[in-house]
């Protein structure tokens, strides 16, 4: 079972292998909230994710005849290179079984850091399905199965992050935030403060496209979602450990869904003002802070920033989805006349002087008389779209508004 005296002994493990990480007072997300926030920095930990700390627990406490076929684990990026750095520290071989959706950053430090200690698989577009490549793996060899949350030894690493925190700080905690995937994390660090610091309140963190438990809570038993957006990809989990999910279902104050628009534009805001790299699952609980800034004004806050492993190709991709969820940027069919000076008057006409035409395909059809092209406009201002909308209509250039239909939208960002 998972108890504070585990979590205790998980701590003495790792000692002197995983890294104390700091616990910083953030000023610029303290004054525009007004509010007193901390940031746990497990992006800073070697592996840069707190997920280290289960692994390595997890096979430390192996003996040494359970170990002589090797460990075998499933990981989306985290916990493979947590377990691979494991691996290699402890001399024991071991097998990785990742999603062919994993971004190749991590798949090159699961490399660096098992070495020659561990092999990589890349079965499965999701979590689920490599975990269950793993496990028939498990089951022909019979090499011990690292679980990256649904394991009392992997949640009690996890939870040596709460004690360094209590730790850390000399002030009691109102709010402590952190991100749900799995729940491993959740599980540990509840089992710490339910015994050292019983009045904070725990939020739980979603992304919006992955809702295990959210939609689990709402149907009262541990369900398999089966249409997930990997996006976010640490935390994108069809479905939570049945362990992990009776912890959180029992002891979270509350569970929050956030946008992966939201996390973009978070990711960008840290790297912009603070100088930190954050990867999508390890912003979602610096989001939090936006929904629930009503409730800790004038209160002691913790967020976890669970890592850091963010591939610096997917930049683009996250500033566009930032600009979508601000009401930035919009795409359109616009239907052109065709003749000449028709996109002149469009450009006259329709856009302001701050409207930026930012993606246009045209191919002008010489048998019709209008022809559509796709238009993408950034805005300075999400108030100017209404606006816009209603000149472009007005003006006869309207044909659809894109931003509404995801699966064109999608062929585009």
């Amino acid at each position: 079972m998972l108890t504070l005296a585990s979590v205790i002994k998980a701590q003495l493990n790792i000692k002197g292998v995983v890294q104390n990480t700091p616990l910083t007072y953030i000023d610029n997300y303290s004054k525009s909230l007004e509010a007193t926030i901390y940031f746990k920095r497990e992006d800073l930990q070697m592996v840069r994710s707190y997920k280290i700390r289960g692994a390595y627990n997890r096979i430390k406490n192996l003996k040494p005849k359970e170990l002589e076929n090797g460990v075998v684990c499933a990981s989306a990026g985290n916990h493979a290179q947590g377990v691979a750095y494991a691996c290699n520290a402890l001399k024991v071989q071991g097998v990785i079984f990742m999603p062919v959706t994993t971004p190749k950053q991590k798949i090159s430090q699961v490399k660096m850091f098992g070495g020659n200690y561990t092999t990589i698989q890349l079965i499965g577009d999701t979590f689920d399905e490599s975990s269950k490549a793993a496990e028939d793996y498990q089951q022909e060899t019979k090499a011990i199965y690292v679980h990256p949350f649904n394991d009392w030894d992997v949640m009690a690493g996890q939870g040596t992050v709460g004690l360094e925190i209590l730790d850390a700080i000399n002030v009691s905690i109102d709010y402590l935030f952190l991100p749900i995937g799995g729940g491993g994390l959740a599980s540990g660090i509840i089992t710490v403060f339910k015994n050292l610091s019983p009045h904070t309140k725990i939020i739980g963190l979603e992304p919006k496209g992955a809702p295990s438990l959210k939609t689990s809570l709402e149907k009262g038993v541990n369900t398999k979602i089966f249409d997930i957006d990997k996006f976010v990809d640490g935390a994108a989990v069809q479905k939570m450990g049945d362990r992990t999910y009776e912890i959180c279902k029992e002891h979270l104050h509350d569970v929050a869904l956030i946008d992966e628009g939201h996390i973009c534009k978070t990711i960008l805001k840290l790297y912009n003002e603070n100088a930190i790299v954050a990867e999508p699952a390890g912003a979602l609980s610096i989001c939090a802070l936006d929904l629930y800034k009503e409730e800790i004004k004038e209160k002691n806050v913790v967020c976890i920033l669970s890592g850091g492993n963010n591939d610096i190709t997917r930049m683009e991709e996250m500033k566009e989805r930032a600009l979508l969820y601000d009401g930035l940027r919009h795409y359109f069919i616009v239907r052109f006349p065709q003749r000449a000076g028709a996109l002149e008057e469009f450009v006259s006409n329709v856009l302001s002087d701050t409207d930026d035409i930012v993606h246009f395909e045209y191919t002008k059809k010489n048998s019709r008389s209008t022809a559509s092209a796709v238009v993408g406009i950034e805005l300075s201002n999400k108030i100017d779209f209404e606006p816009l909308l209603e000149r472009m209509k007005n003006k006869g250039f309207f044909g659809e508004y894109l931003n509404e239909k995801p699966e064109l939208l999608g062929y585009l960002i």
